[in-house]
């Protein structure tokens, strides 16, 4: 785009052009007075958005990790595009991408601490940022000394940098001395993390976005990257002779772009992993070689799938006998086959296992280690895999193990502290801090960048645990938020765009994320909060010497992961920043087919197909699923708050196919109320479409206003105590006051 830029006072249509794309982006449109800039697109645009600086950063969204030019003019963030000389998005960006610089400035930032200084019932009061920290360390020491230091419950999230978390982790666990710490990604990514570790002994996808143009055969399995991860269907049919299979049971926009869509029932998954592993032994379609030599289990692992014959696995996924061993055969007999997945996999009590069965595939078939060959979890938020890494909380820092000597010595002598002092095993997780809180064995509750009362499922177990425990603060960007509602204390935080750090991909990429404007108000950076707190507890100094930056938490965490699977160490933020980032384990894990288990072998598991935990009936009849669409983010904390993303989708909907609505009695646009065992939603629109099968619905779960958790419930996943999000059983009603 070639802008020049101009002065003057505008012609009526030069204005009309300039207003129009104004309100378009939520720019203020109350000006007398225009600067243009030509765009052969459009004609002129406001030089308001003409930038005169450019940064280099990484996407704050999602895991996929996307290079971005932000255009900043006098300090402002004025616009956004994609970085052409990125290896990951090559200068596309997606919708949320494109506007994400107006979140910055968007209305609702959160610029000073507030306290209820009278206690629940009064309200939130601004504060000095002293007092706002001398009353949480006071309140939550009060509380640790009642009832012992495990009563704190701390909750993160994927959305701090990999520093931030490597930084609050020491803070939580060696600081406040509290086991119970854990990051809302085990809302999303806790399954895929427990899946690898059960088939190949460590976390770690091992493939790369490559492998998805390589592949001549793509399966994705409860993965709809058109409205998740859309700047990943770039890398699709870049092999002529590719075939991609979605496996889905909603059409969704991925389905649509698929060679084969399959249909599957709600939580089938399972049969048809096995299955195709049944066919794949039936027709010697297997690696026999790579089995012998890499992998464990594999005679008990033919006896269980021999149970999986063709007319079950019809019967169980709703799939023709004809289209499951087509399938089967294009994955047997590709040179190398692709198995993406997402929440339609983790979001399952039976989510862990799934995965391993996914797994077992690429090992029967020897699809590990090599170009266009590999299981893949498609992560969720931008660095959930830092905070996997480096966060402290499911596992030590660098992919130790709580219960290894070995381990907690050797991350003793980097930190130079006793080794007793580090757990010997993870406290809680996050669904079980909820219930703790509800039990009052948490008492204390610390949310980071997160947003439980939109997200948790289950929202009357939340809303008791948040009413529960004795003392809540919320940090976030934004105030007020509907978890900030039940804050006894709300910290007020920079975010994405107003700090320095990394950030690392689903690819395993390690990306530069840069700092271009400042916090609003008395916001501060979530690391900046962190030192202070440790000053506050008088153990600065030891867990952090010297540490005055981000950068100061990037070296320390070097020499942590050095020589572990998940190796930083040999990365400059200077190398980061200029290839576009950098990939530990380099390109693929497993390509000398040596896995990080005693015997460096994988491991088959023979998973059973159960049915899914709440089955529909007489009185709740239909079986709901949520998910996400492309314009918005997790709860809308920050898209809602952007005009052009929150314009193109302000309410939630429940799709219903045609047999159901003309069953029910149901129109096109009817205002219905989706009711559950626990609770309703109530005055949704109704959408009327083929894209969900008879018998389901669907429903985006962004919504505060109308929240599908508060139908979802409270089951989740025994291994990695994901939750049971996407099958619960409702009945639908027309809104009577619609």
């Amino acid at each position: 785009m070639n802008l020049t830029a101009q002065t003057g006072t505008s012609k009526n249509a030069e204005f009309g052009v300039v207003t129009r794309l104004k309100r378009l982006l939520g720019i203020d449109t109350n000006q007398q007075k225009y600067a243009y800039a030509e765009d052969p697109r459009f004609g002129y645009i406001s030089e308001s958005r003409v930038a005169d600086t450019w940064t280099r950063t990484t996407c704050g969204y999602c895991s996929v990790g996307c290079g971005m030019l932000i255009g900043t003019r006098d300090g402002e963030p004025v616009a956004a595009r994609g970085n052409p000389d990125h290896p990951v998005n090559r200068g596309k960006l997606c919708p949320k991408g494109l506007s994400e610089h107006q979140v910055l400035r968007a209305p609702g930032r959160a610029t000073t601490p507030m306290l209820r200084r009278g206690g629940r019932g009064t309200p939130l009061v601004p504060v000095s940022w002293e007092e706002a920290l001398d009353v949480m360390v006071s309140r939550i020491g009060a509380l640790q000394e009642a009832h012992g230091t495990d009563t704190l419950g701390v909750i993160g999230t994927g959305q701090l940098l990999t520093e931030e978390f490597y930084t609050l982790g020491k803070l939580v666990q060696l600081g406040f001395q509290s086991r119970n710490y854990d990051g809302n990604t085990t809302l999303c990514m806790a399954s895929a993390v427990s899946g690898y570790k059960l088939s190949f002994g460590s976390d770690g996808p091992p493939g790369a976005y490559a492998d998805l143009e390589t592949a001549d055969v793509v399966l994705l399995v409860g993965s709809n990257i058109a409205d998740n991860h859309p700047i990943l269907c770039n890398r699709l049919r870049s092999n002529p002779e590719q075939v991609l299979i979605v496996a889905d049971p909603r059409v969704t926009k991925t389905a649509m772009l698929a060679d084969i869509h399959l249909p599957v029932k709600p939580r089938s998954d399972i049969a048809l992993l096995n299955g195709i592993a049944h066919i794949l032994l039936r027709d010697g379609m297997i690696d026999r070689d790579y089995v012998d030599a890499h992998t464990e289990g594999f005679d008990d692992f033919v006896s269980f799938a021999a149970d999986f014959t063709l007319q079950h696995v019809s019967d169980v996924t709703g799939l023709s006998v004809e289209t499951i061993e087509r399938v089967a055969h294009l994955y047997g007999n590709a040179k190398a086959a692709f198995i993406g997945w997402t929440m339609g996999v983790n979001h399952s009590t039976q989510g862990s296992v799934t995965v391993a069965a996914i797994n077992n595939l690429a090992m029967l078939t020897g699809n590990i280690g090599r170009a266009g060959a590999s299981p893949f979890s498609i992560t969720g938020q931008c660095n959930a895999m830092g905070t996997r890494e480096s966060g402290f909380a499911s596992s030590l820092p660098g992919y130790r193990k709580f219960d290894s000597e070995h381990d907690r010595e050797e991350l003793a002598a980097i930190w130079e502290i006793p080794a007793h002092r580090l757990p010997t095993a993870r406290g809680l997780a996050y669904p079980d801090i909820i219930e703790a809180a509800v039990a009052k064995r948490v008492t204390a509750l610390w949310f980071i960048a997160t947003n439980p009362v939109v997200s948790f499922p289950n929202f009357k177990l939340l809303q008791q645990a948040l009413t529960t425990a004795e003392f809540v603060v919320v940090q976030d960007g934004f105030f007020p938020t509907p978890t900030a509602d039940y804050a006894d204390l709300v910290l007020p935080a920079a975010i994405w765009g107003e700090k320095e750090g990394t950030y690392t991909n689903s690819e395993r990429r390690i990306s530069k994320v840069n700092a271009f404007a400042t916090p609003p108000g008395e916001a501060r950076s979530d690391f900046d909060i962190f030192l202070t707190l440790a000053e506050k507890l008088g153990v600065k100094d030891v867990l952090y010497p010297g540490w005055s930056t981000t950068h100061d938490a990037w070296l320390e965490w070097q020499r942590v992961s050095a020589g572990r699977m998940c190796d930083y160490s040999s990365f400059t933020w200077q190398q980061i920043e200029e290839n576009g980032g950098m990939q530990w384990g380099g390109e693929r894990l497993y390509e000398d087919g040596i896995f990080p288990r005693e015997n460096g072998r994988a491991l088959f598991h023979c998973v059973p197909c159960l049915p899914f935990t709440e089955q529909p009936d007489s009185d709740f009849g239909l079986i709901l699923n949520t998910g996400r669409t492309v314009e918005h983010w997790h709860t809308r904390t920050k898209t809602g708050a952007v005009p052009i993303l929150n314009n193109m989708m302000p309410n939630a909907w429940l799709e219903m196919n045609p047999v159901d609505a003309e069953r029910l009695q149901f129109r096109q646009h009817d205002r219905v109320n989706i009711v559950s065992r626990r609770s309703s939603v109530t005055n949704v629109e109704l959408r009327i479409t083929g894209i969900v099968a008879p018998g389901q619905v669907f429903m985006p779960f962004h919504f505060a206003e109308q929240n599908s958790n508060q139908v979802t419930l409270g089951a989740f996943d025994p291994i990695s105590r994901e939750p049971n999000f996407k099958q619960c059983a409702v009945r639908v009603e027309r809104c009577r006051y619609a």
